[in-house]
């Protein structure tokens, strides 16, 4: 696997692709919506439902970035009324481990992060703090 100076700075993007395909994996319904797929095909209304929370605006056009970064295809069939399914491709389904790695890493250090951020908005409501000057510095 390339490390980072050969992917960003030797090619000469200052990590612009990298930023790019990373922005668009990790919003808030990519991974939702891949890791839902990954149980199968699935149609439009039955991906909504499985997706707590997603609006349908939200999950069309998750879904229409999916297709178009080469992750989701969908597949439309001549019926009456039509009916439309959505699937990982091999490219798709190769951020699967990847993106589990992420979530087990989240999920074991959600107390850290959450008690960090309470320390922080403790901090945040208190002011600046400034620290005294000890004698020497003082001098």
């Amino acid at each position: 696997m390339p490390d980072y100076e050969h992917t960003c700075l030797i090619r000469g993007d200052g990590g612009r692709v990298l930023r790019a395909v990373l922005d668009r994996i990790c919003n808030k319904w990519t991974l939702l919506v891949v890791a839902t797929l990954d149980q199968g095909t699935l149609r439009f209304t039955d991906l909504h439902q499985q997706i707590p929370g997603i609006s349908q605006r939200m999950l069309t056009l998750t879904l229409r970035h999916l297709e178009r970064d080469g992750l989701v295809s969908r597949t439309v069939h001549a019926e009456v009324p039509p009916r439309v399914e959505y699937a990982l491709t091999p490219t798709g389904k190769s951020l699967i481990p990847p993106a589990l790695a992420l979530a087990g890493w989240a999920i074991e250090h959600v107390p850290h992060i959450e008690a960090s951020r309470a320390a922080h908005e403790t901090r945040d409501r208190r002011g600046p703090q400034h620290p005294r000057p000890t004698a020497s510095e003082a001098g």
